[in-house]
């Protein structure tokens, strides 16, 4: 049996970036991790040890740093886009180039009305995503949110489901729904206003969300998937995670009170996992 290398890449994790850039009357503070990958002629890396096609992965750190200055400037698919760019022309022994940025949210500050030049608050768990794939001669570009919690205390309901010996789960049709959102899309384009189109489509995710009334979960996640492909051309498909996170009324029987669907326990583990991608035929 002949054994063979069928698939390699290297590349740099976790390159944290904060940057602050100045504004004549404020300050506007970005957060940022890159990850790098590259895939290409590194074959003989592995098999001989030979690194002379090797860009380590220190320089890929320090180029990240050294090019956010002049060129991470508006959105991280932009900053994404410049970095693929720049590793593929530069390194005629890469074919393919990855880069992944994930983005923490911050706000400025606003106290009576008046919002500060400088001080920031954490806008909480979500986070704006991005990754580019460049070959020699394509690009692909998706954007995407992760850890958007999201909840509403009703319009949710789940009926009519299996029952077997091993059901305990009461029908409810009013109940919290509460998820943990994870959503990524894809661009039909790299020449987009990226900035913009991920308000908007932040935007509609969360309005069909709160408005939806959902017979379950899945059929919420597909509703929120139209929403944003009937109002985006640009968007060749979306891929939707929807954790849901339970909150589970509180038997107040014991203690001689109704609950009317007021007092309940939150539970993280074990959660219902659902998942989908909505598409254009």
């Amino acid at each position: 049996m002949k054994l063979k290398l069928k698939k390699n890449a290297y590349g740099k994790n976790a390159i944290n970036v904060s940057k602050v850039i100045r504004h004549p009357d404020h300050h506007e503070f970005r957060q940022i991790s890159v990850n790098v990958s590259l895939e290409g002629d590194f074959e003989t890396a592995h098999t001989i040890g030979d690194n002379t096609k090797i860009l380590p992965t220190d320089t890929q750190k320090n180029t990240v740093y050294a090019l956010a200055k002049d060129h991470f400037t508006d959105s991280i698919e932009n900053f994404g886009l410049y970095l693929a760019n720049f590793f593929i022309i530069n390194n005629p022994h890469v074919s393919k180039a990855t880069i992944e940025i994930t983005e923490h949210q911050w706000s400025r500050m606003a106290f009576d009305g008046v919002t500060h030049p400088h001080a920031y608050i954490s806008s909480g768990s979500e986070k704006h995503t991005a990754t580019v794939v460049q070959t020699v001669d394509k690009i692909t570009i998706s954007s995407g949110i992760t850890d958007l919690l999201i909840l509403k205390t009703t319009d949710s309901g789940f009926e009519n489901y299996i029952k077997d010996q091993y059901t305990t789960l009461r029908e409810t049709a009013d109940r919290i729904f509460a998820t943990q959102c994870e959503a990524s899309w894809e661009y039909t384009t790299h020449k987009l206003d990226f900035t913009d189109l991920f308000t908007t489509i932040r935007k509609a995710l969360l309005k069909t969300f709160a408005y939806h009334k959902s017979l379950s979960v899945q059929q919420t996640l597909l509703a929120m998937g139209y929403a944003v492909l009937e109002a985006n051309n640009v968007v060749k498909e979306i891929d939707l995670k929807m954790p849901n996170k339970h909150h589970i009324p509180f038997n107040l029987d014991q203690f001689g009170m109704d609950n009317n669907n007021e007092i309940f326990i939150a539970t993280d583990e074990p959660y219902g996992y659902i998942t989908g991608t909505v598409t254009r035929e």
